[in-house]
């Protein structure tokens, strides 16, 4: 009897850890499909997180995924890399460099620069809903300067990250906006094994930053904490990152948006 109380407790006390926003959950949007990154082309003239690949993704009618970060002189330019090794082929840090430094470096040796994130709003104006993921580095000043952009922005947009402490800043400040909690399987992480992972990856803090969404790598599809959020609790998921029809096909059956590249849905 006192095993399956413990068992009851248990239970309940995991379905509360998890449980998202339950109440005035902000509408999600109608685009199923989001570009990530934009619709783009590395080894082409419109690789990710650029002002072509986001033109590109707008005039096909996708809805736009796009990372951003601060820049040394506190500006909010849009990449997915902490480091510019990747995509710039450059041996610093983002929030090394002033804005002006960046616009020094091509984007995979394209004629593109990473943009402005002011830039991008111009550019997309409402046309297609946004996914913005803050990229949270050093406190919550992406938050604040990002959040000063999009009061300003009267498109369509939700904001996501994989630290909670986005969704905390956001539900504190500004709990209107929708916001959702970045996760994953995490084993291939270093470090992997550290509680903290094993925390983010079953949406254990998920009482505390109540998301109105989740947004979960599609190869985890069948994580036990993102099914109970979505089949139980009725919290939309998010699927990222789908390359191929085979894998969108897939996935279908356990997520409602999907995020996709290399490929056109």
């Amino acid at each position: 009897m006192k095993m399956k109380t413990a068992a009851a407790i248990t239970g309940v006390s995991y379905l509360g850890l998890v449980m998202p926003r339950m109440f005035q959950r902000p509408k999600q949007g109608k685009k199923i499909y989001y570009a990530h990154r934009g619709l783009h082309y590395n080894a082409g003239n419109a690789p990710e997180n650029t002002m072509a690949a986001f033109e590109r993704a707008v005039k096909a009618g996708y809805g736009i995924e796009l990372d951003v970060q601060l820049t040394k002189d506190g500006q909010v330019v849009v990449t997915h890399d902490f480091h510019l090794r990747r995509n710039c082929g450059i041996d610093k840090e983002v929030d090394e460099c002033t804005y002006e430094e960046l616009c020094q470096y091509p984007v995979f040796f394209s004629k593109e620069r990473i943009p402005l994130f002011t830039d991008v709003l111009k550019l997309v104006d409402g046309k297609v809903p946004l996914i913005v993921e803050l990229k949270y580095k050093d406190g919550s000043k992406i938050c604040e300067k990002a959040d000063e952009i999009l009061q300003n922005y009267e498109g369509e947009y939700c904001i996501e990250s994989f630290h909670p402490q986005v969704l905390l800043w956001y539900k504190k400040n500004r709990p209107w906006i929708c916001r959702g909690q970045l996760s994953m399987n995490y084993q291939k992480e270093e470090g992997w094994h550290h509680p903290q992972y094993y925390i983010m990856r079953h949406l254990l803090l998920n009482f505390l930053t109540k998301p109105d969404f989740i947004a979960y790598d599609w190869k985890a599809r069948k994580g036990i904490s993102l099914w109970i959020c979505r089949n139980l609790f009725r919290c939309p998921v998010y699927a990222w990152t789908i390359k191929s029809k085979e894998q969108l096909k897939a996935a279908e059956k356990y997520f409602d948006y999907f995020i996709f590249e290399g490929f056109r849905p």
